[in-house]
């Protein structure tokens, strides 16, 4: 039953029995994740450039690739991203999609050869920003569970109140907006044309967004009917930064290892602006609900409508590190396959300024250690380039299903001009996702499940210079 990823909302330390919005567990997580966008030669190889570097995208996997590229560049990556989620709820699915156009990529590699006579002959500044996850979207769910919530009229004036408890239909929908990034600043060299060295700052910017509403519409089996609506909105802004180092060593003139390593992010602040009220278990009248509540029954008048408020509270964050293992082999100019093996620790994300203890040992508890496998391969015929790669990464969750790990596949195209190269890619990732509307012990409701399937097209200009 933990395999939820709505798992309790916290407000500056109070503890929530009702909850359709994010919780923190679900937003250390959302914090956490990266989609990796980059170029689109980066994209079309399911990001496997640990052991590769050259590519201006390749510095958020290992520092170290800057100092690859043997000429300065710059890029600029367009990207679309259709998500098309099928939310299935009590035998009653809906489809929900969603597409949207954004500037994934845009950065460079400013390459130097040594003006001394060293070991040291090359050293490259790496500048690049990138779109780690847009969560703009929505989806929606109904139908009927049989499980009555809002199952009285706070103003019935009967003795003992009417009870509305037998449930017609629920019906959810939630909106998010906002995205998060990060801009690299990196510095790398080379030593004998060998060992390749590396270590960069990244400033972190997140924004995100909910809207999440709950329709219940139940009778009292004489013919009356209540309607409750609930909505519960929240905000959150914030900036952190983390710190990357690694290196790529050249085996063989074939063969290429690499080992990178990004420490954890530091989000000093959070601010987080919502709707949610502290809510009172016992009080069965309803008017101290989370967010806004309006509840309305056919035989009983005036309407209840609790009314909206906005808080404004801060906490930090510290999300995981991970740590990259790679290695590549090349077919001189004729192609290469490379593999990227990366770990993280979900149990070391953190919460503090406010009492998060109950959020944090849910991390320890409740979420795991993960693997991601991404492997890329790219051929070259003449000026034209073709590429592919899978994607693979485990969920957070201790308790997740196999399909709720994300796996995906890539290609893409690639045609050298000369001073200026043009790429693009396809790449398609598919997991599934448990979504709870409720979060009480008073009904017994199951999530809603999501099925989630996302397509991204990258088209990426690179001039080299």
């Amino acid at each position: 039953m933990k395999r939820f990823f709505i798992i309790a909302t916290l407000v500056a330390g109070t503890l929530t029995s009702f909850s359709q919005s994010l919780g923190y567990n679900d937003l250390g997580i959302i914090f956490s994740q990266d989609n990796n966008n980059g170029t689109a030669r980066f994209n079309a190889m399911s990001g496997a450039f640990g052991a590769l570097g050259g590519d201006v995208s390749s510095i958020g996997i290992n520092p170290a690739g800057g100092a690859v590229a043997r000429k300065s560049k710059l890029s600029f990556t367009m990207g679309n991203r259709n998500t098309d989620i099928a939310a299935s709820y009590y035998g009653n699915t809906l489809n929900n999609q969603d597409d949207f156009f954004n500037v994934t990529q845009a950065g460079a590699i400013l390459s130097f050869d040594s003006a001394y006579d060293s070991d040291w002959n090359r050293f490259a500044l790496s500048f690049n920003y990138r779109l780690k996850n847009d969560f703009d979207g929505s989806f929606s769910v109904r139908g009927n569970s049989g499980q009555a919530f809002f199952n009285e009229h706070p103003d019935d004036p009967a003795t003992p109140r009417t009870q509305f408890t037998n449930a017609r239909e629920q019906s959810f929908t939630s909106t998010l907006n906002g995205e998060s990034s990060v801009f690299s600043f990196g510095f790398s060299a080379v030593h004998q044309n060998k060992l390749f060295v590396g270590a960069t700052v990244n400033l972190h910017d997140v924004r995100l967004g909910q809207r999440a509403t709950l329709n219940e519409i139940n009778e009292d089996g004489n013919g009356n009917t209540l309607t409750a609506f609930n909505e519960q909105i929240s905000r959150f802004e914030g900036q952190g930064f983390s710190l990357g180092v690694g290196f790529i060593y050249k085996m063989h003139q074939n063969l290429r290892l690499g080992l990178s390593y990004e420490t954890p992010t530091w989000y000093t602040e959070v601010l987080e602006e919502s709707n949610l009220a502290v809510f009172d278990p016992n009080d069965s009248t309803y008017d101290h609900w989370l967010g806004y509540t309006r509840i309305s029954a056919t035989n009983i008048t005036p309407n209840v409508d609790s009314g909206e408020e906005f808080n404004t509270y801060a906490f930090r964050l510290k999300t995981p590190g991970k740590l990259t293992a790679s290695g590549a082999i090349l077919f001189d100019k004729k192609g290469l396959i490379s593999i990227d093996y990366t770990f993280k620790d979900y149990k070391n994300t953190n919460f503090s300024n406010g009492n998060f203890t109950d959020v944090n040992n849910n991390f320890n508890n409740d979420f795991r250690s993960t693997h991601a496998v991404n492997i890329g391969t790219e051929w070259r015929f003449d000026k034209m380039s073709i590429r592919g790669g899978y994607h693979y990464e485990q969920s957070p969750y201790k308790d997740a299903l196999d399909s709720d790990n994300l796996k995906g596949f890539s290609a893409g195209l690639g045609y050298n001009f000369g001073n200026m190269n043009f790429g693009l890619s396809y790449s398609k990732t598919e997991s599934t996702s448990p979504y709870r509307l409720y979060n009480t012990d008073r009904v017994n409701v199951n999530p809603a499940e999501l099925n989630i399937n996302t397509a991204r097209i990258m088209g990426t200009l690179t001039i080299n210079l």
